[in-house]
């Protein structure tokens, strides 16, 4: 499923409609290059989890992992400053993966396997992939695809 954004007020909004229909457990892998909009993206997510809206939503670039209040907990994770496959195994991210939680992973590309790029590290299987590619300085491609257990439908996904 594709959309465009012209704005971060449709990233936000994106995000947002994404976030409210998310489930205890779902993962979220975001991949797309610096300044696409990936953090932008994860504020309207927090948002569409109830996350208080005066709560302020960072990238944990430096933190690796920040954790906030919404109607299930989220677990917001930067793979940006990781360079090696150790770096990600010592973060322990099973545990929060496989919580009750939502997690979204900036910079998942990451977690591709080098030999097997079509697998993932960690062994994350069930997961929904958002790839953000920049068109123009205000436009963005958000791309979702769904890999989640068959009797679940797709997350909702719409620019209302």
């Amino acid at each position: 499923m594709k959309n465009i954004s012209n704005s971060p007020e449709e990233t936000l909004q994106l995000g947002k409609s994404l976030g409210g229909s998310l489930e205890a457990g779902d993962i979220i892998l975001l991949f797309g290059d610096l300044g696409a909009g990936k953090t932008c993206f994860t504020q309207g997510v927090c948002h569409g989890l109830e996350l208080d809206k005066n709560f302020y939503i960072r990238s944990p670039t430096f933190t690796l992992i920040n954790e906030y209040p919404g109607r299930l907990p989220i677990y917001h994770i930067d793979l940006y400053r990781l360079d090696t496959l150790e770096e990600i195994y010592s973060l322990g991210l099973e545990e929060v993966l496989y919580s009750q939680g939502i997690t979204i992973i900036e910079w998942a590309e990451k977690l591709r396997s080098s030999q097997k790029p079509e697998q993932l590290l960690l062994n994350i299987q069930d997961r929904i992939e958002i790839n953000i590619k920049i068109i123009s300085d205000s436009q963005r491609e958000f791309t979702l695809n769904t890999f989640l257990p068959a009797p679940r439908s797709s997350p909702d996904f719409t620019l209302l």
